[in-house]
């Protein structure tokens, strides 16, 4: 009898035991679970952290992730309603909200990005079909006013009519509608990379060369233009300053003439003769020199005045 009991014992204490080690588990916060008896589900999904029960050996918990999560999708190349052929690469937050259908619809959160991308791939190249390619590059704030404000570029001329940002907001509109029926909601779908392919990029750098030429060219041409101004302002002014400057040396060296013409004239005035004689001494002297051949009469002034010379001699 007593053996019997301890074996009653025993296999309570395995029985407690395999419960306790199978039976009970924790679920961590940021996670949810999904109960699954035989594969099928079983009871409703576990949200909230803290310790469950289920049957032991039976019964297999499934964990999801409560959180944001992020869905990278490969660059695709696409082409645009004006034939330009682009490589977008795109980006998607998302979280499972209802782990029961996620895992009847899905199964795991690998399969669940493959679907995601797949869903916002198509989306995309279904609107960027649609729209030209300034509307994918350009944000959808950059009205005129903006542009006004901020952007002193010429080539900044043309706002979009849509806009990168309204066309990520549409494909998330559109794809959220989609994602629902897997359990997932969609939260955000941006626009990460937008890049030309190889063949229309080298031409887009081109032409940007090209461009950025004319725009240098230009600016030469208004410097030369503003240099030739400088200096042709700066010659007529040099000239306004040299004629005002001779213009009153000019009257300044007449005043002085006039002066000196007066003070003569007062001095000759007072002695009429030595005047005369002042006045033959400076014809002599302009007139005389080593090489000069003078026929003179033996009782003119100039032939004393010679002879009195050389005798000083």
């Amino acid at each position: 009898m007593n053996k019997i009991i301890r074996l009653i014992l025993l296999a309570f204490i395995a029985a407690a035991a395999v419960t306790v080690w199978d039976g009970f588990f924790i679920l961590p916060e940021g996670q949810q679970a999904v109960i699954t008896q035989f594969g099928a589900p079983v009871g409703k999904p576990v949200t909230k952290a803290g310790i469950e029960f289920k049957i032991p050996f039976i019964q297999v918990v499934q964990y999801f992730d409560k959180r944001v999560l992020i869905c990278d999708g490969d660059p695709n190349q696409i082409p645009t309603i004006d034939k330009t052929f682009i490589y977008m690469d795109n980006t998607a937050r998302w979280r499972i909200v209802d782990p029961l259908r996620f895992l009847q619809a899905v199964g795991t959160e690998k399969r669940a990005t493959s679907l995601l991308n797949d869903i916002i791939a198509g989306t995309v190249r279904d609107l960027v079909n649609k729209h030209d390619l300034i509307e994918i590059i350009r944000s959808s704030d950059w009205t005129p006013d903006y542009m006004a404000a901020k952007v002193q570029s010429r080539d900044m001329v043309v706002p979009p009519k849509v806009g990168r940002d309204r066309i990520s907001q549409m494909v998330l509109d559109t794809a959220a509608k989609i994602t629902p029926q897997y359990g997932i909601e969609l939260l955000d779908v941006m626009f990460r990379r937008v890049n030309y392919i190889e063949s229309v990029r080298l031409k887009v750098y081109d032409r940007m060369i090209s461009e950025r030429k004319r725009i240098a060219a230009e600016k030469r041409s208004t410097g030369e233009g503003r240099k030739a101004e400088i200096l042709g302002r700066v010659d007529r002014e040099l000239q306004e300053i040299t004629s005002t400057a001779e213009r009153e040396a000019t009257e300044i060296r007449g005043k002085a003439d006039a002066e000196a013409a007066k003070i003569y004239a007062q001095a000759y005035a007072a002695n009429p003769e030595f005047y005369a004689f002042q006045k033959s001494l400076e014809t002599y002297r302009s007139i005389a020199s080593n090489n000069t051949s003078l026929v003179l009469s033996a009782d003119s002034d100039l032939f004393r005045y010679l002879e009195s010379q050389k005798a000083k001699k």
